[in-house]
């Protein structure tokens, strides 16, 4: 009954999701009233469908941008104010300090820090304002003006200026997010312009900063259709993506909220044919307010997901022009070879992922959810040196992403379809698994890779050994229990309770440094965090290297924890 995967992938059309892109390519969505109106239009072509929709009245702290500019030597240079800098309408005029910064190369390297720490000294900082190469992400304004700056300018890598946003914050603040709250005002510049303000401050020149924002509460509409199963209802896969864009957003986000429209229309016409429940969400509040709305429904539902979410699929740029390879897919690895099967099996092409980062409405690592996907299918890397593209996360690769040229024929028709049966495919086939498919295995052995690279930059310093000898313990239990899983000599329910239960467990410990139901920043994190500072420590002596062998001290024991309290879980279901 439920192995019907070719039949309910044949009945994907291009007609309703082109629809939407073609409608979405006229209407700019990132202001709240008109994310509510594009959320009207969604609902209004489920219901033309038959498919029942709720829709939810989510309470979020956003930041509009609209509109900044430089003023300098004479001239006004356009810019771009990212979310949550702090408005400048009147002006704010300083000193310009240039901190020379090297562009990613990678999807992989795209959030981390790139300036120059020596250039980026307090007492060179103090009281300036900041010009620095690349994308206004968190981290470098953070350090910027921790450092003294009064304000930034980050210089994007082409002609285009991109919108983005520059807090930290993970959704809607809570009283202990406040503090990194962004304190200056951030402008973004192209590279043209950009290079001729780095000239300025290299001769001690001035500039005088414009910006305006609206930041504050606001009422978005977020729609979820929930497609019961018929064995275990409670139980259910989550796919989902943001439906606000900036500007118009064709490849970044009009095509995954279409994929999500079809997706829902196909299940619901099949919807007899699911073990698993469904549910398929369309997120607001992700451009403006740091993923506030996927944040929103993780607080929200969050008992909810915490007993009965056995995945979640998050949909971001499918549908793409040129997108021709799965290549840097975003999955935990427990899910790759599930996910690298199923791409297989529906496109005949291989898949490359990599680790999830601390991105993508990736809202759910608290709670401890085995996750996939994040940005779809992507052009090979041959043809971006060949257009001369610059890294940037989204739109298949296409270097409109966030910008006003990411219109219609940023779209492909055919590209489209087969993403929308890659993401078809994983649902059906997690919703419909008699075993998750999920392999635990995989996880505990790239935590054993983890533990020795950090043993290594550790030295004598610290031992991991406690934590590798858990880790050994571990993957033994898992072998047995995979085994007596393809024995049936573990029951079908119990499985599938342990595989869930592992999740809860050792997707925080290797995602996440808070609590559960807590969300990290939106700052790189590596793996296994609670001992990451094993790498650190070659770096301090004295009393410093005491402290960061406290520090070390602490996350390990959190660590050996988390992994006895795994191994007691696969124990009692071969008991």
């Amino acid at each position: 009954m439920f192995d019907n995967l070719k039949s309910i992938l044949d009945d994907v059309t291009i007609d309703a999701p082109w629809e939407l892109v073609e409608r979405f390519a006229t209407f700019p969505r990132w202001k709240p009233e008109d994310v509510n109106a594009s959320c009207d239009m969604m609902v209004e072509r489920l219901k033309r469908h038959g498919v029942p929709v709720t829709v939810h009245e989510a309470d979020l702290y956003l930041s509009i941008p609209y509109e900044a500019s430089v003023q300098a030597d004479g001239k006004t240079y356009r810019a771009k104010p990212p979310s949550y800098g702090v408005p400048a309408p009147n002006g704010l005029e300083g000193e310009l300090v240039y901190v020379p910064a090297t562009y990613s190369k990678s999807v992989g390297t795209l959030f981390q820090k790139n300036q120059d720490p020596e250039a980026s000294r307090p007492d060179r900082l103090r009281g300036k304002i900041v010009i620095s190469e690349g994308f206004a992400f968190p981290q470098k304004i953070h350090e910027f003006e921790q450092a003294g700056a009064i304000g930034v300018i980050a210089v994007n890598p082409g002609v285009d200026i991109h919108w983005g946003i520059c807090t930290s914050i993970w959704g809607t603040p809570d009283l202990d997010d406040l503090p990194r709250k962004p304190g200056i005002p951030v402008v973004a510049v192209n590279n043209p312009d950009g290079k001729a303000l780095i000239a300025l401050a290299q001769n001690k020149g001035r500039c005088k900063l414009f910006s305006k924002l609206d930041e504050g509460w606001f009422k978005q509409k977020l729609p979820v259709v929930e497609i019961k199963g018929k064995e275990q209802p409670d139980k259910f896969v989550l796919i989902a993506g943001h439906y606000d864009s900036w500007d118009v957003g064709i490849g970044d986000n009009a095509t995954g909220d279409a994929t999500l429209l079809e997706i829902a229309r196909v299940l619901w016409k099949h919807r007899d044919k699911l073990k698993r429940s469904v549910r398929i969400a369309w997120w607001p509040g992700h451009s403006t307010g740091r993923y506030a709305g996927s944040t929103w429904f993780a607080d929200k539902f969050a008992l909810d997901l915490d007993a009965n979410c056995v995945a979640q699929l998050n949909c971001d740029s499918p549908g793409c022009r040129w997108a021709t390879e799965f290549k840097d897919i975003s999955w935990m690895k427990e899910t790759e070879s599930f996910a690298q099967g199923v791409i297989k099996e529906v496109t005949g092409l291989p898949a490359h992922g990599e680790r999830p980062h601390r991105a993508g409405d990736y809202a759910f690592n608290n709670i401890g959810i085995s996750s996939l996907f994040m940005l779809s299918s992507t052009m090979p890397d041959k043809l971006r040196e060949e257009k001369g593209y610059y890294t940037v996360g989204g739109c298949g690769g296409n270097i409109a992403w966030h910008t006003e040229n990411d219109t219609i024929e940023i779209a492909d028709r055919d590209i489209m379809v087969r993403d929308i049966k890659v993401y078809l495919g994983s649902v059906l086939r997690i919703a419909n698994a008699d075993v998750l498919p999920f392999d635990w295995r995989a996880t505990v052995a790239e935590f054993q890779e983890t533990i020795d690279k950090y043993q290594k930059a550790a030295g004598n310093h610290f031992s991991l050994a406690p934590s590798r000898a858990e880790a050994d313990a571990l993957a033994a239990s898992l072998a047995k229990l995979h085994q007596a899983i393809d024995q049936k000599r573990v029951a079908t329910g119990k499985a599938n309770a342990v595989i869930q239960g592992l999740a809860r467990i050792l997707v925080p410990i290797n995602y996440t440094r808070t609590a559960r139901f807590r969300h990290d920043p939106a700052t790189p994190i590596p793996a296994l965090p609670t001992i990451a500072t094993a790498t650190e420590l070659a770096q301090h002596d004295g009393a410093k290297l005491g402290f960061a062998k406290t520090q070390l001290m602490r996350g390990q024991n959190r660590l050996v924890a988390a992994l006895r309290e795994a191994r007691a879980m696969v124990d009692g279901a071969l008991a």
